[in-house]
C-alpha cells in the first residue's frame, strides 16, 4: 500500500530540530505551546519541591515537543528540555541532532542567570551549534533588558545574540525562532 500525495510530501520535508532550554520557570513550555501548529506533547507533572511550588504548580520532567511548518520543504521540530538540574540527563538525549538552541532566561529573576550560564556552557561544550538567548518575560515591569542580561551572562565576547521575548505572544516567539534560523543559516549556509 503506497503513500498518499500529502503523506509523500510530508515524508520529503526537511526536519530541523531546535532545542528550547533554560532554567526552571523560564517559559520553555509556554514558548512551544504558543507557536506549535500541533497540540504539543508535554510531560508536565506537579512540582514536588517546596521552593518550586511557590513559583508554579507544574513542571516539565522529560520534554516538550511541538512542530511548525515553515514552507513546503521545511518543518521545525521544537524540543523543550526540563529546567531542573535533576532532569539534566534529558539535555544530552534531546541535544543530539539539534541544529540550533534557544536558551530562555526569566528576565525578572536574576537569581537564575548563573544557572542559565551553566546551561549555555553545557550545550556549547557538547553541541556547538548556533545559539540564541531569549530574554523572556519582557512584558513585565521588573524585566532586565537584553543588554543587561547579555552582560550578566558574560556573553559580551561571545557571538550569541540576546533578544527580547514574551513566550505567550506568537509574534515574539516567531521572531526568536527567525533569529535562530538566521544564525543557523550563517553557520551552515
Amino acid at each position: 500500500m503506497g503513500l498518499t500525495g500529502s503523506e509523500q510530501k510530508n515524508k520529503n520535508k526537511k526536519k530541523i530540530k531546535i532545542l528550547i532550554s533554560g532554567p526552571f520557570s523560564a517559559g520553555k513550555t509556554q514558548f512551544i505551546k504558543t507557536i506549535s501548529e500541533i497540540e504539543p506533547l508535554t510531560t508536565e507533572r506537579r512540582t514536588t519541591k517546596k521552593d518550586e511550588k511557590k513559583v508554579k504548580d507544574y513542571t516539565t520532567v522529560a520534554m516538550d515537543f511541538g512542530k511548525i511548518t515553515i514552507d513546503d520543504e521545511h518543518e521545525l521540530y521544537l524540543f523543550g528540555t526540563p529546567g531542573q538540574a535533576r532532569f539534566d540527563f534529558m539535555w544530552d538525549i534531546l541535544g543530539k541532532g539539534a541544529l540550533g538552541i534557544i536558551v530562555l532566561v526569566d528576565s525578572t529573576n536574576p537569581e537564575t542567570f548563573h544557572e542559565a550560564r551553566q546551561i549555555i556552557n553545557y550545550f556549547e561544550s557538547r553541541y556547538p551549534v548556533p545559539m540564541v538567548v531569549g530574554a523572556n518575560k519582557q512584558d513585565l515591569p521588573d524585566a532586565w533588558p537584553p543588554e543587561m542580561i547579555k552582560a550578566a551572562l558574560n556573553l559580551d565576547t561571545e557571538d550569541i545574540p540576546v533578544i527580547p521575548v514574551v513566550a505567550k505572544y506568537k509574534e515574539s516567539v516567531k521572531n526568536a525562532l527567525l533569529k535562530l534560523l538566521e544564525e543557523i543559516y550563517k553557520e551552515f549556509g
